[in-house]
């Protein structure tokens, strides 16, 4: 049976690798932690509104910023 080849995207500017939201979940899964039901909103949330990856990040941390 041939290997299932799969291309590793990387970002054009940095050369860094980028996950995907699901490839970032299945991962996230071996190490035993599961998106919370108010990340998977956050996320949704973001695509939705085409959010810049700045603002996504503002986001995020707006979420966790102690008060």
């Amino acid at each position: 049976m041939p290997l299932k080849k799969t291309s590793i995207k990387r970002s054009a500017k940095t050369g860094a690798f980028v996950l995907g939201a699901a490839r970032f979940e299945k991962i996230s899964a071996v190490e035993g932690i599961k998106l919370k039901p108010a990340m998977k909103k956050r996320v949704a949330a973001a695509k939705s509104a085409k959010s810049s990856p700045e603002e996504y990040r503002k986001s995020i941390l707006r979420a966790y910023k102690k008060a």
